[in-house]
Parts: structure tokens; C-alpha cells; sequence
């Protein structure tokens, strides 16, 4: 099923920022749309639009709200589209599941959208009754107001919009309309799994070839010398005059002499023997393989609430950039925008912890090529600037030189490095976020991590907990004074 979430913005650039952090946070450009009807006709895009183009798009927007919250929740609907037709900007986006719009709903919170519900009541408090209305329900103190509407479908859009009307007594004007129909959770508290991939390598037999082995009847050509004997008769006559032999009995018999002719002639016979044999057998081996695999685990990050303040002066720290070096260029600072957060995102990705920019580069530039593959206004030369100017401005907060500046003033005197100490300030700063720890003092907890250290650090003369107290403490401390909105573990 497909949710949409849907912000509006007084401040165009709180709408853009909004949607620029959104885009840096993975979310499709496809499935995210800053759309604006404002007094001076300009739209998505910022060109002029025409009248017909005006028609179009006011009913456009109504039609769209009143799919989202279907027929028989008009008021809202009203709400949604007089707000938009009085030139306020729309931010809209679209996810396969519920936690990807809660997600990108606490992105677009940071950046103050309006709250729809209680502007619409304060005006008609102030027509009716003088902000008698709008005043009684900011007494209680407890009005809560999330700025943005979150529904899963026209089936559950009512439903949706009807759990957040009274909640124990108290009036919540919500225009961060969670469905909870589909996700109930405690008001008190929440959890995020953190979940890590575990490798197991198995065995299964596999064909991988082999030998078949066929026998066939060839014929030859053979040649052979051998002698063969031949005879022939030869009759020949030869004149004789003499007289006959008084004794010769025979002279007037018939007579018959016979001689006969004789020869050879090959004979062939052949006999078979075995010449050769030919023998198939299998012969087994084993090895050993070494397995190269990724194993994916999550990580949670914990940004402190009513960071605005801050996202704000980052903001200005990049237009300011943007303004001296590619102003003049005729381009957008919003075309720039999405490259100085991904800067200062990547700088704050525990993959790149500690290393330099140089290091990293070819890292990112892959990164970013993938990212923005097919934006020619996106190049990584156009935009490498802006994003070292991301990385940079972060690095500047870095906590590596205040380590270094208590190390040089206490115990570089020792003679021992620097690289000795850093794992102690490092540890320091993570157990100050783990959660097991929270909003304890050093005195509840030092025996704790006492222990886990020693156990971490079993066998190491140099790392002993009386040597590297002092740095652990330093870095809990500095986790435990630090105002920056930036914690990963």
C-alpha cells in the first residue's frame, strides 16, 4: 500500500531545504514534489504560470486532498486548500510503507512546517469569538502540533485524522497525521531495532565436470613388403638335321610332355592383442577456502530535538559559500544545495570516522556518481566544491583536536602517543551516548565501565583503567557538555 505525507510551508525556503534534506536521505526525486501557489504565479519550477495553468493546478490541489482524505472528511480537505490557495508552498512525497513516510516526516518537522489545524482554528476563533478558542487551547500547555499529514489511502485517511481529535481531555491539533490504525505506539516511548546480519558458512555438493571414457573400431592403412615366387614356361624350337638313331624305338610314337607352371601369392591373417589399457578412477583432495562476505548491521542516530537553530546557520554558511564562488556562474543555490549536505552527511558516516578528505575521495565521488547518475547538472567536478565545503564544515566541529589539546596538555609530557590515549577519549564519548547509560553521572557508573574496559583491554600492561581514566572521564565529558545535535552509535 502506498503512503503519501503532505507539508506546507509559509517560507519557500524552508519548504526547499525541507526537500533537499529528503533527497540527501535517499528518497527518490521521483516521489517527492515541492509544488507552490503563491500571489506572484509561480510554480514547481519557479516560471510564471498562466491563468489556465493557475485553474489547472487549484484543482489539482483540490482534488488531491480530497482523494486524500476522502469524501466524508470535507473539513480537513477545506483546511488544506484554503491554506494552499492563500500561497503557501506543498511539499508531498510517497513511500511503500508507513516507517518510511514516519521517517522522512521527522526529517521535514526540523524545518518548521505550518500547522494547518490550528491556523485554521485561530481564524475562526478571531472571526467569531475574538481568539477566545485559539487562547483556551493554548493554555493547557500540552497542544501538540507535528506539521504535516501522513495517510496510507483513501480507507484509512479518516480513520487517521479522527484518533488525534481529543487525547485524554486535551484538544490535539495534529497536522502530522499519523495512521495509527496501522501503527500504535506508546506515547512514552519508542524503540528502533538495531539489527546486524550474522554469517554462517555451510557446505552442499556442487557437479563440476568429470571424464567420460568411449572406445571405437578404426581402420588403418598397412603396408608390407613380401617376396613371391613366380614360374613360367617357356617352349622353344630349334632346326636339327641328323640322322635318326637305328635304336631309337620311339622316333615315330605320339608323345605328351607336361610341365606345369607354379607361383605365390600372399596370404594375410591377422590376430588381435591388447596393446594398452585405459583406467578411469577418482582421486579426492581437501582444501581449505577462505570466504569473503558483507554482513549488513544498522546504526541509529540520535539527533537532539529543536535543532532548527542550527540547520539554519549551516544554511547560511553555504549560501554564503554559494554566493562567492558560483554566484556569479548564473546557477541556483538550490542546484548546490544537495552536494553541501552530502558533504556534511558523509563527513558524519561512521565509514569515513578519522579519515582525511583525501583518503576518502575516489569513496565518495563513486558514491555520488551512482547517486546522481544521468544528472548532467550534477557532475562530480561540478559539484566537488560544494560537497568538500559539506565535509569541511563539519570537520571543523570535529572532537579529534580538543582530544588532542587535553592530551598535549596532560600527558604528552609522559612520553607516551597520542594513538595510545585516543581509544580511551573514544570509548569515553560512546559510552556517554549508549543508552544504558543515559542521564546517569560518572559517579553512578564508573564501576560499570570499569569493568567493560578491563574486560575490552585484558592483557594490555599499557591500557590499564588507572592510566586511562583520566582520558575516559574527559571523553564523557565531553559528550555529556557537547550541544551538537550529531550522535551515532
Amino acid at each position: 500500500m502506498q503512503h503519501t505525507l503532505v507539508a506546507v510551508f509559509d517560507n519557500r525556503t524552508d519548504a526547499q531545504n525541507a526537500m533537499n534534506e529528503l533527497l540527501s536521505s535517499n528518497y527518490s526525486r521521483e516521489n517527492v514534489r515541492l509544488s507552490t501557489s503563491d500571489t506572484t504565479g509561480m510554480s514547481d519550477s519557479g516560471a510564471t504560470r498562466t491563468a489556465d495553468a493557475d485553474e489547472g493546478f487549484g484543482s489539482g490541489i483540490k482534488n488531491f486532498f480530497s482523494d486524500l482524505f476522502g469524501s466524508d472528511d470535507t473539513g480537513h480537505a477545506s483546511r488544506y486548500e484554503s491554506a494552499v490557495s492563500g500561497g503557501r508552498h506543498v511539499l508531498t512525497l510517497t513511500a511503500d510503507s508507513l516507517p518510511e513516510v514516519e521517517r522522512a516526516a521527522d526529517i521535514v518537522e526540523r524545518y518548521g512546517p505550518t500547522d494547518i489545524d490550528e491556523h485554521s482554528d485561530r481564524t475562526g476563533s478571531m472571526a467569531g469569538t475574538g481568539m477566545a478558542g485559539a487562547m483556551g487551547a493554548g493554555s493547557a500547555g500540552l497542544q501538540q502540533s507535528s506539521s504535516m499529514s501522513a495517510q496510507s489511502g483513501a480507507s484509512t485517511a479518516s480513520q487517521g485524522l479522527q484518533s488525534s481529535s481529543l487525547q485524554g481531555g486535551v484538544q490535539r491539533t495534529d497536522s502530522l497525521q499519523r495512521d495509527t490504525a496501522a501503527l500504535r505506539r506508546d506515547e512514552t516511548s519508542a524503540s528502533i531495532p538495531v539489527v546486524e546480519e550474522q554469517l554462517k558458512v555451510g557446505k552442499r555438493e556442487v557437479q563440476r565436470g568429470g571424464v567420460r571414457i568411449f572406445s571405437r573400431v578404426i581402420e588403418t592403412p598397412v603396408d608390407q613388403t613380401i617376396g613371391l615366387r613366380e614360374e613360367h614356361v617357356n617352349v622353344e624350337r630349334h632346326r636339327v638335321d641328323q640322322p635318326i638313331n637305328p635304336n631309337d624305338a620311339t622316333a615315330f610314337k605320339e608323345q605328351t610332355i607336361e610341365m606345369r607352371e607354379t607361383a605365390e601369392e600372399a596370404v594375410i591373417q591377422k590376430s588381435a592383442r591388447v596393446v594398452e589399457e585405459v583406467t578411469v578412477g577418482k582421486q579426492v583432495n581437501e582444501r581449505q577456502q577462505q570466504i569473503h562476505d558483507t554482513v549488513r548491521r544498522t546504526e541509529v542516530e540520535v539527533e537532539r530535538l529543536g535543532a532548527t537553530g542550527s540547520l539554519r546557520d549551516d544554511d547560511s554558511y553555504y549560501r554564503s559559500h554559494f554566493t562567492s564562488n558560483y554566484g556569479s556562474s548564473g546557477a541556483s543555490y538550490d542546484d548546490y544545495a544537495p552536494a553541501y549536505s552530502y558533504g556534511s552527511q558523509m563527513r558524519s558516516d561512521s565509514r569515513y570516522a578519522n579519515r582525511q578528505w583525501d583518503d576518502v575521495e575516489s569513496d565518495l565521488r563513486t558514491d555520488w556518481e551512482s547517486r546522481n547518475a544521468g544528472s548532467a547538472g550534477s557532475t562530480w567536478e561540478k559539484m566537488k566544491a560544494a560537497v568538500r565545503r559539506g565535509w569541511d564544515r563539519m570537520t571543523d566541529d570535529d572532537d579529534d583536536s580538543y582530544y588532542r589539546n587535553h592530551y598535549n596538555s596532560n600527558f604528552a609530557s609522559s612520553g607516551a602517543d597520542y594513538d595510545d590515549y585516543a581509544p580511551a577519549y573514544s570509548y569515553g564519548s560512546q559510552m556517554r551516548s549508549d543508552a544504558r547509560y543515559s542521564n546517569r553521572q560518572w559517579d553512578d557508573v564508573e564501576s560499570d565501565l570499569r569493568t567493560d574496559w578491563e574486560t575490552r583491554n585484558a592483557g594490555s600492561t599499557g591500557s590499564t583503567w588507572e592510566r586511562m581514566k583520566a582520558a575516559v572521564r574527559h571523553g564523557w565529558d565531553r559528550m555529556t557538555d557537547d550541544n551538537s545535535t550529531r550522535r551515532t552509535y
